[in-house]
């Protein structure tokens, strides 16, 4: 039986929900969907319905317009990340709850920031009732909204805040410390040029993101300054990485972290969380004084400073790290680190180094990997090295002590890496090295007519002599398995003939 168990009644029964959604539902004048029949749904479930929409990449105007009956499906914690959805779909369907928590990162089809916060400040439930909303990677257009008095700081009851990666201006900024409760920001990643409205939430503010903050326009005294102001602070993210950039760029910033480093326990007195990766030139010294002045500290961000190794981590049991120098700190930046495509790409790097022999199942490991090849599906740099790491984890007999779940998942994600990068000759080594197994072909359930497409596609276009070795092998494994191939359309035939061919 698989360690993980049969999957939950509760996520059988939402997705089958969501199969059978067209039947289930009538269409409004508009074309937006209605369930027929609407039973109260708690919110919890009402929540996890939406998410398992959103995962599913099924959300979307149509869709999404189940949601509109407010008063049997109450949603509470909204999760839209990466759907396609109007301004106009979102107000109707989303506004009228009593939302709690709303992540609409990474939203497309015209949902931008202003959309978002003017539909949730005309809903008289949201304007109130908002702690926690998600607008990373979404494009602002602060300039679109008609009415000026509208902005973050009408959302009243807003405790966290992420704007990661938007065109977050230093008025937009002015207006998001004004809110009475904010106790964690993320400006990652935005074009702010000076930190002095964090003054205004100095007494609230617990945790401040302000990573590759590379717009800068404030001397180190100046910002190391406003930083130290911060007495409140518990968590500080004030990491950087030289993606596409010149190293030139960051100097003041690893100044103000040496300052940060250097400086008495009494400045941020309540910080348990500092992270400086990428941080290239501060000194061991530096992190020794700070480590050994913060007893209460409970985790440091080192990756990318050849700082991971240092003698005095060593005695903290308790202090959690990210680096490179050894799989614990690898493990805990790929964990951290998931949507920054540097610091994935390098934690990768040292994971492949790490489990180059590995000789024990870790599905832990496997989980983060394919987490990042998840959030990155497009990244040639991250599927590179991640796939090498499926393999190292998941070759010989390791396989076989991880869930069926886990397996079957890494497969998927094995196969889209082939399908998005055909002609990557590593890549598609990488993705044969770890398809090549018999336990794998043969007893894990996976789509082996979309595998043996894959491969044939490959055979067919290239002629590297140890690759096509590898691939009739794979091939040939799923020759066996192809018995269901003769039940499918005709148009498969060709396929079946043609895998038995090639074996």
């Amino acid at each position: 039986m698989d360690p993980e168990g049969p999957q939950a009644l509760c996520d059988l029964c939402l997705a089958q929900v969501c199969c059978s959604l067209e039947a289930l539902c009538s269409k409004r004048a508009d074309g937006s969907m209605s369930l027929i029949w609407v039973p109260l749904f708690p919110p919890e479930l009402a929540d996890r319905l939406l998410q398992t929409m959103a995962s599913k990449a099924m959300l979307n105007d149509t869709t999404v317009g189940i949601f509109q009956d407010s008063k049997e499906l109450r949603l509470r914690r909204a999760f839209i990340r990466r759907c396609v959805m109007s301004v106009e779909a979102f107000r109707l369907a989303l506004c009228p709850h009593r939302l709690l928590e709303l992540d609409a990162s990474w939203a497309s089809e015209g949902l931008t920031g202003a959309g978002v916060v003017s539909g949730l400040v005309s809903s008289p439930a949201c304007r109130l009732s908002l702690q926690k909303l998600s607008l990373n990677g979404l494009h602002l257009d602060w300039g679109s909204l008609e009415d000026g008095c509208v902005g973050f700081s009408s959302l009243r009851g807003l405790k966290t805040l992420h704007l990661a990666s938007t065109d977050l201006t230093d008025d937009i900024l002015e207006d998001v410390c004004s809110l009475p409760q904010l106790e964690s920001l993320d400006i990652s990643c935005t074009p702010v040029s000076n930190l002095s409205a964090l003054l205004q939430c100095k007494n609230s503010l617990r945790s401040l993101i302000a990573h590759r903050l590379r717009q800068l326009n404030m001397s180190p005294s100046r910002l190391f300054f406003i930083l130290s102001q911060l007495d409140a602070l518990r968590h500080l993210d004030f990491s950087d990485d030289h993606f596409g950039a010149d190293d030139l760029d960051g100097r003041d910033g690893d100044e103000v972290a040496r300052q940060l480093l250097e400086g008495s326990s009494q400045i941020l007195p309540s910080l348990v969380s500092l992270d400086l990766s990428g941080r290239k030139t501060i000194g061991e010294a530096a992190l020794a004084a700070f480590v050994e002045s913060r007893r209460g500290l409970l985790f440091l961000g080192l990756l990318d400073t050849g700082l991971s190794s240092s003698h005095v981590l060593t005695a903290q049991r308790n202090l959690k790290v990210t680096g490179e120098a050894n799989e614990n700190q690898v493990c805990e930046a790929l964990g951290r680190y998931t949507e920054r495509e540097c610091f994935v790409q390098k934690a990768l790097l040292h994971l492949y180094r790490l489990t180059t022999d590995a000789d024990r199942a870790q599905p832990d490991t496997l989980k983060l990997v394919l987490g990042a090849m998840k959030s990155h599906p497009s990244s040639l740099q991250v599927h590179l090295v991640a796939t090498a790491c499926v393999f190292n984890l998941t070759t010989q007999d390791l396989a076989e002590a991880m869930p069926v779940t886990l397996i079957r998942s890494a497969i998927a994600h094995l196969l889209h890496a082939m399908k998005t990068f055909p002609n990557h000759q590593q890549v598609q080594k990488n993705c044969l090295l770890a398809l090549c197994s018999d336990y794998i072909l043969e007893d894990i359930p996976f789509d082996r007519y979309l595998a043996a497409m894959l491969v044939i596609n490959w055979l067919s276009n290239h002629e590297d002599p140890t690759l096509q070795r590898m691939a009739v092998a794979v091939i040939s494994i799923l020759v066996a398995k192809v018995e269901t191939l003769r039940r499918r359309p005709p148009e498969i035939w060709g396929v079946s003939h043609l895998v038995a061919m090639v074996a």
